[in-house]
């Protein structure tokens, strides 16, 4: 472990800092013959990116004198607008149309001889978790595990990492704040009304930003990196909070489905291009065996091209069943980019750029409410999944918390 993270940390010693004009596709992208195939992509998958828009600064900055103010204005609406065309869609996928496909299901709805309760009821007849409430401490979409719950919440995130080191995954810790220019060049936007990234306020004069998912941290560490091939693929996990700027209303979201900031076990991988589909599915089938595992009724679904955001080139989310909510939700998924964040980065090898992949290993809120939900018993506990006992001193259910105080509602004086 300390050899890899030594090697990691002497290899091409060059600064992280990212190029204003990445090393992008830009070939395919403005050869007229592709221009029908890039916009109907674009459409396919219901996200920004002008092709024709690239294609006419592309001949402007041709015709323009270069070494000026203008050629290198010029230059630089045209790499940001290259820089909003999504990634390449896998064949497979491009006619899905609106659903995805379910690929595989795995372990059985449990049948209860009760009405089975929602995670919300149970935790809190348990005193277990607070998510009301919490305006004056920490805003909506916030939640506090109590006891034994939050124990859990460790033993969980425990046997996931004994997993994945079992699976040959090197550990590392990652920042929570990340420089804007890290975040939008693994393909999420940082600005606008629809962003999901909390900025730091202006008061700050700081392009950092808190981190939506710790695949950005990861994937920043290697930025600038030249690997050899016969290091690939490389395979790193990390803990971390995720913060996000979540607006659903739906009920099917409430309570801990959907929060503002959460704790994950992420996946990500640089591989080489002839070994990143392989690798994609070595995730999926990673997330399938481990959730599995934990005696969760689970279905994997390759999702369709407006679900893949702008990095991925094929998705798959596996879902979990939450009894108490009666519905299938979302739990996980994985992604292979292809180059798409290696070109933005500058990830590669010495025979061009590689692949990052990317897999949620365990999203502790969804976790929760999959586990609670389908443990739970009909005297009010919830038993404690047996691969977890070892990481829980031995527990093999959960009670009422009795040592914990009630959350009592506080009012701020005018």
């Amino acid at each position: 472990m300390f050899k890899f993270i030594r090697k990691l940390s002497t290899q091409n010693q060059r600064s992280v800092k990212l190029s204003e004009f990445p090393d992008l596709n830009v070939e395919y992208l403005c050869n007229p013959k592709n221009l029908q195939s890039i916009a109907e992509n674009i459409n396919r998958r219901k996200g920004i990116g002008n092709v024709a828009l690239v294609n006419e600064l592309k001949q402007k900055l041709e015709s323009s004198k270069p070494d000026t103010e203008e050629y290198l204005e010029l230059k630089r609406s045209f790499y940001k607008e290259l820089l909003q065309i999504p990634n390449f869609s896998h064949p497979a996928v491009i006619n899905y149309g609106e659903d995805p496909v379910e690929v595989k299901r795995t372990g059985e709805e449990r049948k209860f001889e009760f009405k089975p309760r929602q995670f919300h009821e149970i935790t809190k007849r348990l005193n277990l978790a607070r998510t009301e409430h919490l305006g004056n401490v920490s805003g909506t979409k916030s939640y506090y595990f109590l006891g034994e719950l939050a124990e859990l919440e460790q033993a969980l995130i425990q046997y996931t990492l004994c997993n994945l080191v079992r699976n040959q995954f090197k550990l590392m810790s990652v920042p929570d704040l990340l420089d804007r220019r890290i975040i939008e060049s693994c393909g999420m936007s940082t600005t606008g009304e629809r962003t999901q990234v909390y900025n730091l306020s202006e008061e700050h004069k700081s392009d950092l930003c808190l981190s939506g998912t710790s695949e950005m941290a990861l994937a920043g560490f290697f930025a600038n990196k030249t690997f050899d091939l016969n290091e690939l693929p490389l395979k790193v996990a990390t803990v971390s909070r995720c913060f996000r700027a979540e607006t659903s209303s739906l009920a099917e979201e409430s309570g801990i489905y959907r929060v503002h900031n959460f704790t994950k076990v992420e996946m990500f991988a640089v591989a080489s291009p002839s070994q990143s589909e392989l690798l994609l599915d070595d995730f999926k089938s990673i997330e399938e065996e481990h959730f599995s595992s934990l005696g969760l009724c689970t279905r994997t679904l390759d999702m369709p091209p407006h679900e893949l955001g702008a990095p991925a080139f094929r998705k798959y989310d596996v879902e979990a069943w939450m009894p108490g909510r009666g519905m299938f939700g979302e739990i996980s998924s994985c992604s292979n980019c292809t180059d798409f964040q290696a070109r933005r980065l500058g990830i590669r090898s010495g025979e061009g750029f590689l692949h990052t992949l990317n897999g949620t290993a365990c999203a502790i809120p969804r976790m929760m409410i999959a586990l609670i939900e389908t443990y739970q018993n009909d005297n009010g506990t919830v038993s404690v999944p047996e691969k977890l006992w070892p990481f829980m001193r031995g527990k093999k259910k959960i009670g009422r918390q009795k040592q914990i105080p009630e959350l009592k509602l506080i009012k701020n004086k005018k």
